[in-house]
This record gives C-alpha cells, structure tokens and sequence, in this order.
C-alpha cells in the first residue's frame, strides 16, 4: 500500500480543514514552511508520491498552478492534483506543470467524455476519479452539491469506461481523524480493475495498518501527519508501504 502525504493548498500556503469547510481552515506554514519545503520532507521521509489538493480552485477563489508547478520542479515524485479540475484545459495546464495525475470529480460526472480525452493524451494512468461520498451519496463542487449517483454506481460506470485509479473519500470523516469509513472502502475493493485510493478519516498507524488490511491501493495522509499523530518516516517502517 503507498502511503500518500497530502498538500492542500490555499492562498499559497498548507491548509487542513474539516469536512471540506474552508471556516474550519487552519494553517500550517509554522511548522512545515512552504508548500515546497513541506514537499520536500516528504520525500526525505521517503514519501513515493505527493497528493495536492487545490482548493482555491476548488472553490472557485483562482488557484495554485504556480506552486504547484514549483512543487513538481523540485521534488523527484510523482503528483497527483486535484481540486478545481472542470475542464480539459485545466487539466492540460497541470500536466504542463510537470505532474503526472489529475483528481477528476465533477468534470468526470458533467463530462464523461473528458476522462477519455485526457487518457488518450497523457495515458490511462492519467486519471483518477474522485468519489466523495456523504453516506454513500457523491457530492461534487468543493463537496456542495450532490449528484444521483452512489460509489458502487460509479465505481459500476468508470471501471466499464476504462477508470482504473479511484480517490474514496468519506466527507464525514475528513478531518475529524478518527478512523476512516471502511466499510465503503472494503465493498470498493472487491470491483474488478479498480485501484482504490482511501482518503478522511485517518488519525493513526491502526488505521492505515486496517486499511491495507482491506485491499487498498494507497491511503492519503493530511492532517495525521500536520498535527504530529506520527511521521511519514515511522507509518512507513509499520506499515511496510510500497
């Protein structure tokens, strides 16, 4: 299982919030420095990939791409970025940057069409499809507003259209650091050709050690590792990650 530090950016600088509320914002630039200081530790602590999270963008307050794009020049990893994604082009931007994912979550419910633009481009890797989910039900637009469809229905849709790479991420546990929704992240595990990536909730080596217990493919790691739960460095020698 690879263990995925988290950057969620907003106005420049590290942010954590709570459930996707950006009143609950707390910064963390006293401890950790800059977005690419902190991108660094992570590699030092022998993080194998990063995961950004632009929330500006997500909420639609303009965006990071130049940090991003500093980020992806001075760390040797792959990225991951989402937040903000609702267009082709915005995509495209960010594969200029230098990173090698995008997060899709409401382009890839608005515009199906788009995951299949972006893969032929920079490959089926490309793509990862966010599934938010409040009690099963996926919520898109910065977590506002919720479609039709539940995880199993979508994880149903995206595998068929050749998704491989799958963000879970339970909006009720986000933030709150006690234990992620295991019970969807287990059910997801069983769709054939699905790579689950299981986001919210995690507070402790327990839970990253439950999750690769259930199958998953990766864990992201946000406010566990800004409010000194435990280092990169110690989940990585528990837990034994890829």
């Amino acid at each position: 299982m690879q263990l995925i530090p988290a950057i969620d950016l907003m106005g420049a600088k590290i942010v954590r919030l709570t459930r996707g509320d950006e009143k609950t914002a707390k910064f963390y630039e006293t401890q950790f420095g800059t977005p690419v200081e902190a991108a660094k530790r992570w590699q030092d602590e022998g993080a194998r990939k990063l995961h950004i999270i632009d929330l500006d963008a997500a909420f639609g307050l303009g965006n990071n791409h130049p940090i991003i794009a500093e980020i992806a020049e001075n760390v040797k990893l792959p990225i991951q970025v989402g937040g903000g994604i609702r267009s082709y082009q915005t995509a495209e931007k960010l594969f200029q940057t230098g990173i090698n994912q995008v997060i899709l979550g409401a382009l890839a419910f608005s515009d199906p069409s788009a995951i299949g633009k972006i893969q032929k481009q920079f490959g089926k890797d490309s793509v990862i499809v966010a599934l938010d989910n409040k009690e099963g039900q996926i919520m898109v637009e910065g977590w506002k507003t919720a479609t039709a469809m539940t995880v199993s229905e979508a994880l149903e849709k995206y595998t068929q259209m050749g998704v491989s790479h799958f963000l879970i991420t339970s909006i009720v546990q986000d933030g709150m650091l006690n234990g992620p929704d295991l019970q969807t992240l287990s059910e997801a595990t069983h769709y054939l050709n699905a790579k689950i990536i299981a986001a919210g909730g995690i507070g402790s080596i327990g839970d990253l050690a439950a999750l690769k217990d259930i199958g998953v493919e990766g864990a992201v790691i946000g406010k566990a590792l800004y409010e000194g739960r435990f280092t990169l460095k110690e989940a990585i020698q528990k837990i034994g990650a890829q």
